[in-house]
């Protein structure tokens, strides 16, 4: 136990939460032992091992864990330094992971902390909204009202994003989306929640992001903003559920993206770009391959993610 400990810490500190979570499911059948050993990593001095016994206490599930990493959120908030809000942010997510009711609840009480104390950062924020989107209930909603009429503006924006998608059904989202009197950091708010988990009924308010996106190209190209990192997003999740969400997209919004990106591997933001090229990659077509040679980045490792893309299109059947 003490090897598969020290090799779940490893794991999960590579970023590998697949394979850590593969090793949790390996123990399943033995739940006591397993549970054990994690709480007691809890209770040990370093932040990394305590952050990958909250996760892997989330993988067990349960009442008994969300009990668990409710008392463990309440010690690592107390410490007031960086290893116990690097702690508190993993238990968070865990917690939004869970089903039980009492997860639920947790997440209550950490957002209601939050809003109390007086200058939440927006980050902490941000990650309580996430984990309230991936375990989301009606009941959530008039509680997120109330954090809003408390928190300032800059804490609030991921909490603005997470109303819209409780409140709103697929139809007035993809109106909601359009709408340009709708400030662009709440869209772009919704857009980063939908990575943590993005419904089948909410597939059909993709195009709608792409069309607002596509208005904004001429600010996103030339600008370091709100515009660029709206766009930013919007590659970002539809690359990280790419293999779902790419060949799902219809026809016309599948082209609009492809524009979409034509136009902003040039832009000024360097995320922004690298996203456009990547998204290429994958909707792009052989006669994109000299847009991204010109607009490759001097940067090397910049430069090998255009350089991949292009590589990617010249596989592609000539037409």
């Amino acid at each position: 136990m003490n090897q598969w400990k020290e090799t779940l810490v490893t794991v999960f500190h590579d970023g590998d939460e697949a394979r850590a979570r593969a090793m949790v499911a390996q123990w399943g059948a033995q739940p006591r032992k397993i549970r054990a050993l994690l709480e007691a990593m809890l209770e040990d001095a370093d932040a990394l091992v305590r952050q990958t016994a909250a996760f892997a206490l989330g993988e067990l599930g349960g009442a008994s864990s969300a009990r668990r990493l409710e008392r463990q959120l309440a010690l690592e908030e107390s410490r007031g330094d960086y290893d116990g809000e690097s702690v508190a942010t993993v238990i968070t997510q865990a917690l939004g992971r869970l089903e039980d009711a009492s997860a639920r609840a947790s997440l209550v009480r950490r957002l209601h902390r939050l809003v109390a104390s007086p200058k939440p950062e927006h980050s902490d924020v941000s990650t309580v909204a996430r984990a309230l989107w991936r375990s989301r209930h009606p009941e959530f909603i008039p509680i997120v009202q109330q954090a809003l009429q408390r928190l300032a503006p800059a804490a609030s924006r991921s909490l603005h994003g997470l109303l819209a998608l409780l409140e709103k059904s697929p139809e007035e989202l993809r109106v909601w989306v359009l709408e340009p009197s709708v400030p662009l950091e709440q869209k772009t708010a919704v857009l980063t929640l939908l990575e943590e988990d993005i419904p089948d009924e909410l597939l059909a308010v993709l195009p709608m992001f792409i069309s607002s996106a596509h208005a904004l190209v001429e600010t996103a190209v030339g600008q370091k903003g709100t515009a660029s990192y709206h766009c930013d997003r919007l590659f970002t999740l539809l690359l990280l559920h790419r293999e779902r969400l790419l060949p799902a997209l219809p026809s016309e919004a599948g082209a609009e993206l492809r524009a979409l990106a034509r136009r902003l591997v040039a832009a000024l933001s360097p995320n922004c770009s690298l996203g456009a090229a990547v998204v290429l990659q994958h909707v792009g077509q052989r006669e994109d391959i000299p847009l991204l040679e010109a607009n490759r980045p001097a940067e090397p490792i910049l430069a090998k993610v255009f350089d991949e893309a292009a590589q990617a299109l010249r596989q592609l059947p000539p037409d």
